[in-house]
């Protein structure tokens, strides 16, 4: 029993040294319907969005706060960006 409430507590203690950081995906699902209105933005790609809300309603947009990791770009590379109209 007190192994494994140090064992509890060591783990806790790592969980709470390690800072939560918000979702970094350049698109968002916007759903509707039943979901109330909630956005995710966890999506690496907008195909990836899309085949999330196919079926429950809902849109995908850019996220409009994505910040790139920082590292060295390949040089003419550019982000693909896909626009719906």
């Amino acid at each position: 029993m007190r192994r494994s409430l140090l064992v509890l507590g060591i783990l806790a203690g790592v969980a709470a040294a390690a800072p939560a950081q918000a979702q970094n995906y350049p698109w968002c699902a916007q759903y509707s319907g039943n979901m109330g209105g909630a956005m995710n933005c966890g999506f690496t790609s907008f195909d990836q969005c899309m085949a999330t809300v196919r079926g429950m309603g809902g849109f995908c947009v850019e996220n409009n706060t994505y910040q790139p990791p920082a590292g060295p770009r390949a040089s003419g590379s550019s982000p693909r960006r896909r626009h719906d109209h």
